[in-house]
């Protein structure tokens, strides 16, 4: 593959950037793009390591990306599924109320939502939450009809089919180790030689703000990695959920709190946690090999040299005591979900667990960065902070990111 000769690089595989190469292609049939990646294959991390849930944009502050790019991002990624024949389902969710104190929270998601343009959103008396939802309680809820499910590795893989019918090179198991503009046009330096474009545009996710600073960029927000494991449901418990519960979640997080996800293959799972940990592919809670010990080493030296960890750890330290709790205690994890659907026993959850990490950027004053983020550098536009309900949102943010990178000089 040559290394020069493209008109727009983006860095990262996964289904954001995936989208935005997509959207640029759209715009410019017959452009010269690749999408570089440090993975041999694409949607190896959050993309391939979510609930899978398509989420509605009840949660986000209105006026925000993220309340504008989910509810549209929802729509698009609904009729991108039904175009390429990709299983998915509008199976609903509800955010179940389980105290009276919690009412005004509720009501302020409810007015959020409301302000988002959200469908189908209404409210629950206790008494219509087993109409949605038989084994669940609560004194009030609000029901979402428009949530679905679907496998966003199953969208990033048509994705990939579509660039590369498109004429989109990959260049795969390469890691991007230096930014530079030189002459005009942006070299990547990668672990296989230099690749240059007129422009980049970084998706690179958990390595979002190390490519940013490489490229000339504040190191101001980091990424500081957050662990979610779920466990599952063991098969022939029936159909305990129908679609989706969830808590009321906490204001001052960006997390949504252990809820209840029905999958697109029928499992059911319970989760996540919330957990800060060592290493940026910490999907296990050790090394998968002694190789891997010095990257995470790296990783935790860089996490704890930020002054944002130790904010987010004096202002949250009580939530990560209870994070720690039900990361160590299958029956607490039960626990925490039987609130809201009392049928739920530790004897239905199957061995093992799956688990994901979250890419949150942290500002230096211990802020959770609570919006999508992105910026510029020359010749390159990077996304600085791109979590839940980024894989959502993913093809209504490639318009945005595009429309930013065009803004800021990327040409055709």
């Amino acid at each position: 593959m040559p290394g020069h000769g493209y008109d727009l690089a983006v860095i990262g595989a996964g289904i954001v950037g995936l989208a935005v190469a997509r959207e640029f292609l759209l715009r410019r049939p017959g452009a010269r793009v690749v999408v570089v990646d440090r993975e041999r294959a694409v949607g190896q991390h959050q993309t391939g390591h979510n609930s899978g849930v398509i989420h509605s944009g009840i949660y986000y502050v209105p006026g925000s990306l993220k309340a504008r790019l989910c509810v549209e991002g929802a729509r698009l990624m609904y009729a991108y599924c039904e175009q390429h024949q990709i299983p998915h389902q509008r199976c609903g969710k509800l955010i179940v109320a389980i105290s009276e104190d919690e009412l005004p929270r509720l009501a302020d998601l409810e007015a959020r939502g409301r302000a988002n343009g959200v469908p189908g959103l209404r409210r629950l008396t206790a008494a219509q939450i087993g109409e949605v939802e038989p084994g669940a309680r609560g004194v009030a809820a609000l029901h979402s009809p428009a949530t679905g499910i679907v496998d966003y590795g199953a969208v990033a893989a048509a994705m990939e089919r579509e660039l590369r019918d498109a004429g989109a090179d990959f260049a795969l198991g390469r890691e991007v180790t230096a930014v530079r503009r030189d002459r005009g046009r942006t070299v990547l330096a990668t672990s296989a030689g230099p690749i240059a474009a007129a422009w980049a545009i970084g998706c690179a996710g958990l390595w979002a703000d190390r490519l940013a600073v490489r490229a000339g960029a504040p190191a101001d927000p980091r990424i500081v990695p957050f662990r979610g494991a779920y466990l599952r449901l063991a098969p022939g418990q029936g159909q305990i959920v129908r679609g989706m519960i969830y808590p009321v979640p906490d204001p001052d997080l960006p997390f949504l709190g252990v809820h209840i996800t029905r999958r697109i293959d029928g499992s059911v799972l319970l989760g996540p946690t919330a957990l800060l940990v060592a290493a940026r592919d910490g999907y296990r809670p050790w090394p998968a090999t002694p190789a891997a010990v010095p990257r995470l080493l790296g990783d935790l030296r860089e996490t704890l040299a930020w002054p944002g960890t130790w904010g987010v750890a004096r202002r949250f330290w009580r939530t990560g005591i209870s994070e720690i709790r039900l990361a160590a205690s299958r029956p607490a994890f039960t626990r925490a979900c039987a609130r809201y659907l009392p049928g739920l026993s530790a004897a239905a959850i199957a061995p093992g667990a799956m688990a994901g990490v979250r890419a949150q950027a942290v500002a230096r004053d211990g802020r959770l960065v609570d919006d999508f983020a992105i910026s510029d550098t020359p010749g390159a536009t990077h996304v600085r902070n791109a979590p839940s309900p980024a894989a959502t949102s993913s093809l209504a943010l490639a318009r945005e990111i595009v429309d930013r990178a065009e803004r800021a000089g990327l040409r055709g």
